[in-house]
């Protein structure tokens, strides 16, 4: 199994790492082509930072923000274009106009957004977050410990999917690191992928510049977490998750293809 390299495209003015350099459309498309020629398998465009704090953007402004983007994407490039989006609306404009996957870091908690991934047949990520990214990092804990606690999460969520209509097939599963975690929970999480991938869907994970690595590293700055980013990446490629989730593409497509080629590489 080779892992999928998802590229993100932040058509946003707030995000963490970006900074706002996506956010004219044009620009955004042109970002696009090139997260493509750089190797990414699949294609995430957002129009809300769901960043811890971050101020929750209209439904019309997150409309006008992405559509636009994935129309033009969706006639320019051949790999799978993914709306990031908690809002059920956007997310079935987005289909409409070419992307062929949810990505929902609310869980589908919406009856309404469940219904889109049923009836629209979509490739859907199945993420948790505690709350909302309003208030998401007030003292995350979990009684029972985060594994379990997050397994038990996805059992429900699942069973939830699948009698609403959703194809067992179209479901992948993120645990959601940042999004209601410690940095000593987001560890954990890594340390436990293989009971994640033992649920017996697909995994995805979403590690890039996250802020725990500059805490654990003591730097505050989002563009000095490269190298932490590609060491913990490789770390979930060694645990087999099969889509990691990268603002960075080309250097995780040689990680990637490199790590691909040892696994594979008979030794005499």
């Amino acid at each position: 199994m080779k892992t999928k390299l998802m590229g993100i495209l932040n058509v946003t003015p707030d995000s963490c790492f970006d900074q706002g350099r996506w956010f004219e459309p044009s620009l955004a498309i042109k970002r696009g082509i090139e997260i493509f020629q750089q190797g990414a398998d699949i294609l995430d465009i957002g129009g809300e930072s769901t960043r811890p704090n971050a101020i929750p953007v209209s439904e019309n402004d997150e409309l006008a923000r992405v559509i636009p983007v994935i129309n033009a994407l969706h006639k320019e490039i051949p790999i799978p274009l993914s709306i990031d989006t908690m809002k059920p609306k956007v997310a079935s404009a987005a289909l409409k106009a070419g992307a062929s996957f949810i990505n929902d870091v609310s869980g589908f908690r919406d009856p309404e957004m469940r219904k889109v991934a049923s009836d629209s047949g979509a490739k859907i990520c199945l993420m948790h977050m505690d709350q909302n990214p309003q208030t998401m990092q007030n003292n995350p804990s979990y009684l029972k410990g985060i594994i379990p606690f997050l397994i038990e999460w996805f059992d429900t969520q699942i069973n939830l999917l699948l009698n609403e209509g959703v194809l067992e097939k179209n479901i992948i599963l993120d645990p959601g690191i940042g999004f209601g975690k410690t940095v000593d929970h987001n560890v954990e999480i890594v340390h436990n992928l293989p009971k994640f991938k033992a649920l017996g869907f697909p995994v995805l994970i979403g590690l890039s510049r996250k802020s725990f690595l500059g805490k654990i590293l003591q730097k505050p700055i989002y563009s000095e977490l490269l190298p932490a980013t590609l060491a913990i990446n490789t770390i979930a490629i060694q645990s087999r998750v099969d889509i990691i989730r990268v603002h960075d593409i080309s250097e995780h497509r040689d990680v990637i293809d490199l790590m691909y080629y040892y696994n594979n590489k008979s030794v005499s």
